[in-house]
């Protein structure tokens, strides 16, 4: 396997910068649990292996069962196993994720304001964008979790 840089070594700056964001993350209203499913789908989607295995290890430890985790990403055949907070915080990440496909659709949008109100939404935003970020890092540099 081929040994790439490590960003906090290559470039401490754009390191420590990604995580001042993380440190807002933490402080907003969104749960700590909401925070790593967030993590999680978006890893997901961005075949993140590092993140996926850090952000499911961490959701373990806040209490979430591996029965549920292992349904995040198909998240809408799962019926009633999440519920309609969880459900709309995986459609958003999807959608803001796969930015290039159509954006953050109005009706969504819509029924994030309604559920979450204006502050939490942008948070929500800002937690995708953050954990997008670290995505890109982690695969751009070929992290890969240790077992």
């Amino acid at each position: 396997m081929e040994t790439r840089i490590k960003m906090g070594v290559a470039d401490p700056g754009s390191y420590k910068a990604m995580l001042a964001m993380d440190n807002y993350i933490i402080t907003t209203s969104i749960s700590k649990l909401h925070q790593e499913f967030i993590k999680i789908r978006a890893s997901q989607i961005n075949g993140c292996a590092y993140c996926v295995h850090s952000h499911t290890n961490d959701a373990r430890k806040l209490g979430e069962t591996d029965e549920r985790m292992h349904l995040i990403s198909v998240w809408k055949e799962a019926g009633d196993v999440f519920t309609e907070q969880e459900k709309l915080l995986f459609a958003i990440t999807e959608e803001v994720t796969l930015i290039h496909q159509h954006g953050l659709s109005k009706n969504l949008y819509e029924k994030s304001i309604e559920l979450f109100g204006e502050q939490q939404t942008a948070q929500i935003i800002m937690a995708i964008i953050n954990i997008n970020g670290w995505n890109r890092i982690g695969v751009a540099l070929s992290m890969h979790p240790q077992l």
